[in-house]
């Protein structure tokens, strides 16, 4: 719980005089609230601030705030008669096919096939839908893949908007307090993902503020939470977590050991605050945290958190898209880019102070194009410090073009085939599965592969969520899908894996066959069942596609090991034959690699005063700062987990 005193009412007083200036009194205005990073005018006719196309353009230039107008909740229609109302009004022709409520920010989601009729000439129906239901209107396309977790995000919404909103005024009132002192320095804690890859957490430090970005967890260690956990023993990490004086969480991206803790602190009555993300990144991270809990249960472990927990973290999350600026603290300004990871990834830009210092925490980043995704953002206003990966910072990381990675792929998969074996493709329900699914649907497209491929795990989901938000992947893929009218991803090659029966009548079959499975480093999930019944057949493959962490069965096995130990029926142990052929193709990472890093310290403006390298092996985070610092006379350094730097 946030402790601080936020004695923001005289800023308010002083803001609701500007504003009754500039509003006409036909709008009747009946509160003026922070919520969140916003300013909020509620108003009786929201219509009167909508015939002004500059009204609110030029309030935000005054106050020098985010500012979004609302209807006053008392001249809501019910749910029920403004659905009915806007299916009175929408034509037929728009093919809607949800609408749901979110009275927490007074909005009607509307999903239709054909958005631009929702929408109208000019926006005509959406004024007319304003004008009767007051409920402001936000169009989506329907997505072609329907998504359970989006569905339930927006249950969790709907069903908990007055939490909601009290959380995002206490959110707003801290953000906007006075501050205490005039910030005059910074400092970073590395509380994990430091000369290491897993459980990612930086704690940021002003005299005013204290930002968490990421909060993850290195599955291949729960078994020792010194190494499976951020360090919660850090001293300033347990004051501030003591004193309620975090101000917030920033997510880079879904994956679990940038995410994977977060209902963690919840659980336990840890954090109370906002958490920063890309809409996707919210979605992702809920469906991955789910999934990690059930494939705890599932070996009989005490799960780390609980579904309310998770919920919690929806309730807590503020949503931005890439670009959107907002105050998170009162001198923390921050703005998310995107970094070509996965979707909705992002590069985190902070803005400290009234000019005193820029900092960028590239997260996981990809600096090529990729099939998914635009090559990461390197252009900031402003820029002293970048944080940036090292997971391929080695001198001999080099990746294999992606061209000739896919060709591989193919060559691999075309071998394994001819000999009536099964491939099977461990990989990242988020990302890595993405990729190849759209690598493999271009070949089978012209007639190369006549096999089915089967998707197991969470990866039909994540591929839901991917359709949900085509304005984060690439421009071809956008332009196949809106302009072209063909979505790749629903080629009829894929077939999503429904429960264990499929999954069993899949092993036995006799039939050749390419399976994606979660996870990507053999740790859970269906990918580690495959791999114990198909791993004794020599006919068989299994490509590795993506990293593989210290510690995880994949490394075990990428490095040769072809006896496995498990426990059998009984409790008895069996050893597992490792026979099939092993290959890894490391041109799929969503990682930069050597060539890609320092490409990115090349290019990116402005040319930062200090780069720091973390997420990485030790002597790859030492061999990339070195690096960094011979070619470009930069100030570099790599640091341990519990390493405080000063950066102003």
């Amino acid at each position: 719980m946030i402790k601080r005193e936020t004695n923001v009412d005289e800023v308010l007083k002083e803001i609701r005089e500007i504003i009754n200036q500039m509003v006409p009194r036909e709008a009747r205005i009946t509160e003026v609230e922070f919520e969140g990073p916003e300013l909020v005018i509620y108003v009786k006719n929201p219509e009167v601030v909508m015939q002004d196309g500059d009204l609110i353009k030029n309030l935000a230039k005054v106050l020098k705030k985010r500012i979004s107008v609302r209807p006053d909740p008392d001249v809501l229609l019910p749910p029920e008669k403004a659905e009915e109302l806007i299916k009175q009004i929408v034509p037929p022709e728009a093919e809607i096919t949800n609408i749901s409520f979110d009275p927490s920010v007074g909005e009607v989601i509307i999903e239709a096939k054909k958005p631009g009729l929702v929408i109208g000439k000019n926006g005509e129906t959406l004024r007319e839908i304003t004008q009767k239901v007051y409920w402001a209107p936000k169009v989506v396309r329907t997505p072609p893949l329907q998504s359970q977790t989006i569905y339930s995000i927006r249950g969790i919404l709907q069903s908990e908007s007055k939490d909601r909103r009290k959380f995002l005024r206490q959110v707003g009132r801290n953000i906007y307090r006075k501050p205490e002192l005039k910030s005059d320095w910074i400092r970073i804690t590395g509380l994990g993902g430091f000369r290491e890859v897993g459980r990612s957490a930086l704690l940021l430090q002003t005299n005013e503020s204290f930002v968490l970005v990421d909060f993850g967890v290195n599955v291949a260690a729960l078994n020792d939470p010194k190494k499976g956990f951020p360090h919660f023993d850090a001293p300033e990490f347990t004051y501030v977590l003591k004193e309620g004086l975090l101000d917030a969480i920033i997510i880079t991206h879904a994956h679990l050991d940038h995410s994977g803790l977060l209902p963690y602190l919840f659980r336990y009555n840890l954090f109370d605050g906002p958490i920063y993300a890309t809409p996707p990144t919210r979605d992702l991270m809920v469906l991955l945290q789910k999934d990690f809990i059930e494939i705890q249960q599932s070996n009989g472990i005490d799960p780390l958190y609980r579904m309310r927990d998770i919920k919690e973290v929806v309730k807590h999350t503020i949503t931005l898209d890439y670009g959107e600026v907002r105050d998170i603290s009162p001198d923390l300004r921050l703005t998310l880019h995107n970094a070509g990871h996965i979707l909705g990834s992002s590069i985190v830009h902070l803005h400290v102070g009234n000019g005193l210092h820029n900092i960028a925490v590239t997260g996981d980043f990809k600096f090529i194009p990729t099939r998914l995704f635009e090559p990461a953002n390197a252009k900031f206003p402003r820029l002293e410090t970048l944080i940036m990966e090292s997971t391929y910072g080695g001198s001999r990381d080099y990746q294999m073009p992606r061209e000739e990675a896919e060709k591989r792929l193919i060559e691999v998969i075309l071998q394994t085939i001819k000999r009536k074996g099964k491939v099977l493709i461990p990989a990242m329900a988020v990302g890595r599965a993405q990729e190849i699914m759209i690598a493999l649907e271009d070949y089978a497209r012209v007639g190369g592969l006549d096999v089915p491929i089967y998707l197991d795990g969470m990866i039909w989901e994540a591929t839901a969520i991917h359709t949900a938000y085509p304005e984060y992947l690439s421009k071809n893929l956008r332009n196949q899908i809106f302009h072209e009218g063909y979505n790749p991803f629903l080629n009829e090659i894929f077939k999503p894996v429904a429960n264990a029966n499929e999954r069993k009548d899949i092993i036995e079959s006799e039939e050749p066959a390419i399976i994606i499975a979660s996870s990507g480093m053999l740790v859970g999930g269906p990918s580690v069942e495959y791999f114990k019944h198909l791993a004794p057949d020599p006919r068989n493959s299994l490509i590795f596609v993506s990293y593989q962490a210290e510690g995880t069965l994949g490394r075990q096995v990428q490095r040769g090991l072809r006896e496995i130990p498990t426990v059998g029926e009984g409790g008895k142990t069996e050893v597992i034959q490792v026979n099939m052929e092993i290959h890894t193709i490391d041109g799929f990472s969503g990682h930069a690699d050597r060539r890609e890093l320092m490409s990115y310290v090349a290019r990116v403006k402005p040319r930062p005063e200090r780069v720091i390298t973390v997420h990485g092996e030790p002597q790859k985070c030492l061999d990339l700062a070195s690096s960094i610092h011979k070619k470009f006379g930069l100030s570099t350094r790599a640091p341990n987990n519990l390493d405080a730097i000063r950066l102003k």
